[in-house]
């Protein structure tokens, strides 16, 4: 069982940055693949970035490449989400998402690959 906690989100301008971070208890992070959806009001849950366990390979959205990364510190069992440049279209929840299975590691852009979600943290981007 893993436990996720997002933090970080918040109220920013247009071309300002936030970092969001996203704590694991439960079992060591370093063997799980580690995703960053998000969602906008009536919409699904968007892939946007991922950490991949083997090799730390890590992928991102169109949307977001060049503008958004990410990284793991397995010490503190966290992920962390360095977003820059950011976009009014970039408002939404985004959550963190962990799974350890083998597949995770080939299927890690669909939500329904992960079995262990956060609560959630509100990004609102101001034009």
């Amino acid at each position: 069982q893993v436990q996720l906690v997002e933090s970080g989100g918040g109220l920013v301008q247009a071309g300002g940055s936030l970092r969001l971070s996203c704590a694991a208890s439960g079992r060591t992070f370093s063997a799980c693949t580690v995703g960053w959806f998000r969602q906008a009001p009536g919409k699904d849950h968007t892939f946007v970035a991922a950490i991949i366990s083997i090799g730390s390979r890590t992928d991102y959205a169109d949307s977001v490449k060049g503008r958004f990364t990410i990284s793991r510190d397995d010490p503190e069992n966290t992920v962390y989400l360095q977003m820059s440049s950011l976009k009014p279209d970039d408002t939404a929840v985004y959550y963190c998402a962990a799974d350890c299975d083998y597949s995770a590691n080939y299927y890690y852009t669909a939500a329904s690959t992960y079995d262990y979600w956060g609560q959630g943290t509100q990004v609102t981007v101001s034009s």
